[in-house]
This record gives C-alpha cells, structure tokens and sequence, in this order.
C-alpha cells in the first residue's frame, strides 16, 4: 500500500464519511482511475516527434504508453484518418497511487511561479482535469535530452456524485488548489 493510498484509508475516507453523512463506506468518493494525455499535432508530419513522446510518458507514468490516432480525415490540419496525435495512458490501483502522489508532493511545486492549481477543470460529476504546459517538471524527465517541451492532460477520474464531493476529496489528498 503506498504512502497516498494509506492516507486516504486511514484519514481522508473517514473525513469524507462525517462531512457528507455517508451510512455505508460503499458511498464514498474513491479515486477510480488516472489518465495521462498527451496530444501532438505536428506528430503525423514527423514520426520521430511521437516515439519520443511515447518514450517519455512511458518513462512518467511508469507504464507503456499507447499511441492515438486520428479518427476522421481534416484536410485544414492536414490530417488523414488513422495518422497518430498523441498517445495516452490510463493508471489504476498502485501505479495510479504512486503517480498521484508524485504529481501532488514533488512535480507541481516545481511549477516556475506556482500558485496553486485553479478548481475551474470539474466536469460536473467530480471528475477532475489538469492541463500540465511542461512535462519537464517530472523526475524522470532529463531537461537535457528533451528536444521539444511538450504538454499534458491529467484527468483524475473519481466515483464522486457532484464537483463538490471531488473537490473535498482532492482537497484532503493535498491537491494544492488555490485559496
């Protein structure tokens, strides 16, 4: 059991349970999944731009990393259907934990000027969505071999009913959102 996960058994779920008057440990909000995204237009133009992307969410996320194609064909963008876009990746149980737990303790305060992260990305039933604008604020990342500084999606998944109850949640987790 990691050191996030064990915070939220022991601290976090009861919190939950007395703030909301929940009756059975069934009702409250757990975190169901974690999804990294990392989406990348110029890729169908250069191949080379996306096998280093995938490389380097692998390397983050600590599981292999697939690749997204585009669904329909947009000439503007000179997009064909099926060239790849980006790739993602989708972490549950201890990868998920162990992820989690590094973005909130040790890659968001190495944000240049960070603040704090604006509650604005709840989608209405308490799922959560961070836009990251450098992945180099990861560990993993060497600043050094990074051709190309490129951005991310976070989206924490929650079994929460409302923005309310996920925000709570995220909140006694340590999700460092501003006052």
């Amino acid at each position: 059991m990691t050191r996030l996960e064990n915070m939220y058994t022991e601290k976090v779920s009861p919190a939950l349970k007395k703030e909301f008057g929940y009756t059975s440990s069934m009702q409250i909000p757990r975190i169901r999944s974690v999804s990294l995204n990392i989406g990348l237009g110029e890729a169908s133009q250069n191949n080379k731009l996306i096998e280093e992307a995938v490389v380097e969410l692998t390397s983050i996320a600590g599981q292999k990393a697939v690749i997204t194609r585009a669904r329909k064909s947009i000439a503007a963008f000179k997009l064909r259907e099926g060239l790849p876009v980006g790739c993602r990746v989708t972490l549950r149980h201890g990868r998920m934990w162990d992820f989690l737990d590094k973005l909130i303790n040790y890659a968001l305060p190495r944000v240049r000027d960070f603040r704090g992260i604006p509650d604005r990305g709840f989608d209405g039933r308490g799922n959560f969505t961070l836009g990251i604008r450098e992945h180099t604020i990861f560990p993993e990342i060497n600043v050094d071999r990074v051709e190309r500084v490129k951005g991310m999606n976070v989206t924490i998944v929650t079994s929460a009913r409302s923005d309310k109850e996920g925000k709570v949640l995220l909140d006694l987790l340590g999700m460092p959102f501003k006052k």
